[in-house]
C-alpha cells in the first residue's frame, strides 16, 4: 500500500469508530526514542523514517510534527504523500494540542493507542482541550488493522553484565532506590523506561536495534518486586539470580491487570516514559504519583568503575576511528568508496577492539550535500561514491563491555571551498571552547550552550539541534536527564555524568559539519570561597584536520586548544598503532605553527 492508501484506510476506520482526530506517536509502550520494528507505526503510515515525529490524521488534514534535525529528511520522505510537514520549534508552527484546539469542534473525539502515548503528552492534550469537552478513545490501535504484514515483537535472549563492568550489584542499586522512594513517601514505583530497568538489574538485551535493552516493566517495592517480561528470554540462572534478590517474574502483558489490582498505595511513575494505560490502571485502586524517575539520575552519574571502563573503551574506539580516517582519506582517491562501504569498513576496524559488541546507533556517513541532513542514513537508493573533494560527515559509535561511544568527525576528502573551511573552523572553535570550560557546580547545560554557539552566532550562523546529550553505559547512546541545550533545561551537570559536545553547521544542498567528542564531568578541583568548580575531562581521541582550518578566524587560545588536543590524541592513540599508522598520525596531528595575529 502507498502512504496515501494507508491514510485513506485509516480515515475509513476513524469514521466507523466516530473518531475525529487520530494521533500516531513514535514511541513504543516505554517511551523509547528508538523502537523495535513492531512499534514503527508512524513510519509505516507516513513513510518518514526519522527517530522523532508525531503523525496527526483528521478527515481533511494529515500532518507530521518533527524537529529541526529532520526538516530536510522529512521534506524528502513526505513528498507526494499528502502529509504536511509541521516544523516543531519554528515560530509559525503550533504544537499538536494547540492545532487540535483550533480545528476541533466541541465534544469531538481524539483517538490514539494509550499504550504508546506517555502521560506528559496526554496531560498537555487534556490541559488544552478539556474546555472543548473533548473525549479520548485511547484503547484504539487502528493501525493494526491496516498493517497486514506487521512484524512480531522481539524476544531475544537477555544476558547479565558482571560487576567488574557495572561497579555495583543490582541489590545495592535497588537498596539505594528504596531510600529515595522512602524520602518521597512512595510505597512503590513502576519503572517503564527500558534502559532504566536494564541498568538497575545489570541485565542487557537486544530487543531494539543498537539499544541493548529488553521489553519489560518493573514494579518495585520493599514488600514485593516484579519484573514483567517474556519469561522465555531469561535463562534459568538469571531467573534464579533475580529470585535471590527478591524479584519474581510475571508475563509482560499482565502488567496492566496487575497494577489495577493493587490497593491503596502511592506509586511513583515517570510521566515521560509511563504510558496512559499504566497510569489509568494504577489509578483504579491506588494513587499514581508523577515525578521524574530517580533511576534516570542514578544511571547518569557513572561510578568510578564505570568511568575507568568508559575511558578504556574510548581508547579502543579512538584507535579504530583514527585508522579509519587514514583509510578513508587514502582510499577515496580510488573511486570505489561509497557511503555504505565506508560505514562497513569503520565497523570492521571497531570489531578489532576487545570487548566490542556492536554499533551504538545507525552509522551516519554523509558525503557533501547529504551531510546537511542531520541524521542522514545511507541506503541503496541514496548511497553515493565519494570523490577526493569536499567533506564527509561521519557520526558513529560503538558498544563495548566497557561502555558506549559516540563520535563525529567531518573529514575533508580533498579541496575545500572557503565557505566550507570557514564553517569547519567556527564549529571547531565552539567545540574546543566548550570542552575547555571551567564552571561552577550548579550550572546546567543550558548555561553552557552559548559557548559552543557563540563563534557561529558572531557570523549569523547556527544549528537546529542540541549541543550535547548524555550517553549510557552499554545502553542507549542518548540518555538523560543531562543535556547541553538552551531549551527547557534545568538539570545540573554533576560529577560522573558523560555528555556529548557536538556543535554543527548545515548548508542545504552543499555540506554539513559536526564535530563531536564525549566529555566526563569532573569536580575534583580545590574548593574556592565561591564553591566547588567543575570541568570536563575529554574521553574521545581522534584527530581533527588542520588543513580544513582558517587560522585567521581563530584566537591564540583557540589555536592553543587545537594544538593541545592534537598532541593528546597522538600521545593516547599512537602506542596502539603500527609504525605506518603512527607515522601518519604524527603528520596528521602536527600543530598550527608560526601564525601571527
Amino acid at each position: 500500500m502507498q502512504v496515501t492508501e494507508k491514510i485513506n484506510a485509516l480515515r475509513k476506520i476513524m469514521g466507523d469508530s466516530n473518531i475525529d482526530a487520530y494521533i500516531i506517536v513514535t514511541d513504543d509502550y516505554h517511551g523509547s526514542e528508538y523502537v523495535g520494528d513492531y512499534f514503527k507505526e508512524r513510519e509505516y503510515m507516513s513513510g518518514f523514517t526519522g527517530s522523532a515525529g508525531t503523525l496527526l490524521v483528521m478527515t481533511d488534514f494529515a500532518g507530521l510534527w518533527t524537529d529541526g534535525r529532520y526538516f530536510l529528511q522529512a521534506e524528502e520522505e513526505l513528498a507526494g504523500t499528502g502529509i504536511e510537514l509541521m516544523k516543531s520549534g519554528e515560530a509559525d508552527c503550533p504544537s499538536i494540542e494547540v492545532f487540535l484546539y483550533d480545528k476541533l469542534k466541541e465534544n469531538s473525539v481524539v483517538g490514539f493507542d494509550g499504550r504508546t502515548v506517555n502521560c506528559n503528552f496526554f496531560n498537555r492534550l487534556k490541559n488544552r482541550l478539556d474546555s472543548k469537552k473533548i473525549t479520548y478513545a485511547m484503547d484504539k490501535d487502528l493501525v493494526d488493522a491496516i498493517w497486514k504484514d506487521r512484524p512480531g515483537m522481539s524476544s531475544r535472549k537477555v544476558w547479565e553484565l558482571d560487576c567488574e563492568y557495572t561497579g555495583m550489584s543490582r541489590k545495592d542499586k535497588i537498596g539505594r532506590l528504596f531510600e529515595i522512594m522512602d524520602k518521597n513517601g512512595a510505597d512503590a514505583m513502576v519503572l517503564t523506561a527500558l534502559d532504566e530497568i536494564a541498568w538497575l538489574l545489570n541485565l542487557r538485551g537486544d530487543d531494539i536495534e543498537y539499544c541493548p535493552v529488553f521489553l519489560s516493566f518493573m514494579y518495585i517495592s520493599p514488600k514485593l518486586s516484579i519484573l514483567y517480561v517474556n519469561r522465555s528470554i531469561l535463562s534459568d540462572d538469571i531467573i534464579s539470580g533475580l529470585a535471590d534478590d527478591g524479584i519474581i517474574i510475571k508475563d509482560y502483558e499482565s502488567v496492566y491487570d496487575n497494577l489495577a489490582g493493587i490497593s491503596s498505595e502511592k506509586i511513583m511513575i515517570d510521566p515521560s516514559s509511563a504510558n496512559c494505560f499504566i497510569k489509568e490502571n494504577i489509578a483504579i485502586n491506588s494513587f499514581a504519583y508523577e515525578t521524574e524517575s530517580p533511576v534516570e539520575l542514578m544511571k547518569a552519574i557513572k561510578n568510578p568503575t564505570e568511568t575507568e571502563n568508559i575511558e578504556n573503551a574510548h581508547i579502543k574506539d579512538g584507535v579504530a576511528v583514527t585508522k579509519f580516517v587514514r583509510w578513508l582519506t587514502e582510499n577515496v582517491k580510488k573511486g570505489t568508496v561509497t557511503e555504505m562501504s565506508a560505514a562497513e569498513k569503520l565497523d570492521e576496524f571497531r570489531k578489532m577492539g576487545e570487548g566490542y559488541i556492536g554499533q551504538s546507533f545507525a552509522p551516519i556517513v554523509a558525503y557533501k550535500e547529504h551531510g546537511a541532513i542531520v541524521h542522514y542514513e545511507a541506503s541503496k537508493k541514496t548511497d553515493v561514491t565519494m570523490k577526493p573533494v569536499g567533506l564527509c560527515l561521519i557520526d558513529t559509535g560503538g558498544h563495548y563491555l566497557q561502555g558506549t561511544t559516540d563520535i563525529t568527525r567531518t573529514v575533508p576528502l580533498g579541496k575545500l571551498t572557503e565557505e566550507e573551511k570557514k564553517a569547519y573552523t567556527l564549529v571547531l572553535m565552539g567545540h574546543l571552547r566548550l570542552a575547555a570550560t571551567v564552571f561552577k557546580y550548579g550550572v546546567t547545560g543550558g548555561g553552557l550552550d552559548i559557548i559552543a554557539r557563540e563563534p557561529l552566532w558572531e557570523y549569523g550562523m547556527d544549528f537546529r539541534h542540541g549541543t550535547g546529550h548524555g550517553v549510557g553505559y552499554l545502553l542507549n547512546v542518548h540518555e538523560g536527564p543531562q543535556r547541553i541545550s538552551w531549551k527547557n533545561n534545568d538539570v545540573v551537570l554533576d560529577e560522573g555524568m558523560v555528555i556529548s559536545d557536538e556543535p554543527g553547521y548545515y548548508e542545504t544542498g552543499k555540506f554539513g559539519i559536526r564535530h563531536e567528542n564525549l566529555l566526563l564531568v569532573k569536580a575534583d578541583l580545590p574548593e574556592t570561597e565561591y564553591g566547588k568548580m567543575c570541568y570536563f575531562k575529554n574521553l574521545t581521541y581522534v584527530p581533527f584536520d588542520k588543513e580544513a582550518l582558517l587560522p585567521e578566524l581563530m584566537t591564540s587560545r583557540d589555536i592553543k586548544l587545537f594544538n593541545r588536543y592534537q598532541k593528546n590524541v597522538y600521545e593516547r592513540i599512537s602506542p596502539y598503532l603500527c609504525d605506518d599508522d603512527k607515522k601518519w598520525l604524527e603528520s596528521y596531528t602536527k600543530p598550527i605553527e608560526n601564525f601571527t595575529f
